[in-house]
């Protein structure tokens, strides 16, 4: 589970990645392994990344999130319409992160029971600094650290439809989330999951 996860701050530098993770998602539906596939980031440039170093990360970034998904899933990110494709690259990030499933969680689903409509900096600054408190390591994170964060965090969530805005107060769009994922979901006991982007209570 996520929460078992360590508190990390990477994500700042490894954000939604959608293209990038629907791409290797296609490779594995046709075969490929990981090693191939991240052959294929350094010698070919799959991703279209400029750095060495880049290719690389960006190749284990996405094969490490889509570990997290079985077969079904990962034919419906691959195949599915857009905004299911979307919400399941939302549901990889916050099974492989936990700084992102726990603001998910604790901001963007609270919101949604509330039937608040906005995220603000302030919840930013709250949720952040909750998360010092509860965690030495996050604690010990650099003010800067949490600038990008937030600014990773917001880009996340607009590229993936669920906020209608990256500037100023951030208007909250509750998904529509397909009836077959929804139910798979619930079977394979990741229901957690979907409420929180549903925004019910668990």
């Amino acid at each position: 589970m996520t929460k078992q996860l360590e508190y990390k701050s990477t994500i700042k530098s490894m954000p939604y990645l959608y293209i990038e993770t629907k791409k290797a998602a296609s490779l594995i539906l046709k075969g490929f392994n990981d090693y191939e596939i991240k052959n294929m980031s350094i010698k070919e440039n799959i991703f279209q990344m400029k750095s060495e170093a880049r290719k690389k990360e960006i190749a284990s970034i996405t094969l490490k999130r889509l570990k997290s998904l079985d077969e079904f899933l990962l034919d419906k990110l691959v195949n599915g319409d857009l905004e299911t494709s979307k919400q399941i690259v939302i549901y990889m990030i916050m099974k492989t992160d936990r700084l992102f499933f726990e603001f998910m969680s604790e901001v963007y689903r609270n919101k949604n029971i509330l039937r608040e409509k906005y995220i603000t900096d302030s919840d930013f600054n709250v949720y952040f600094q909750r998360k010092c408190e509860q965690s030495d390591t996050v604690a010990s994170w650099k003010e800067y650290t949490f600038y990008k964060l937030k600014q990773v965090l917001t880009r996340i969530l607009f590229e993936a439809g669920f906020i209608k805005n990256q500037k100023g107060d951030k208007e909250i769009t509750i998904p529509i989330v397909d009836c077959d994922l929804a139910q798979h979901l619930k079977e394979i006991g990741d229901g957690i999951y979907l409420e929180v982007m549903l925004g019910h209570k668990s």
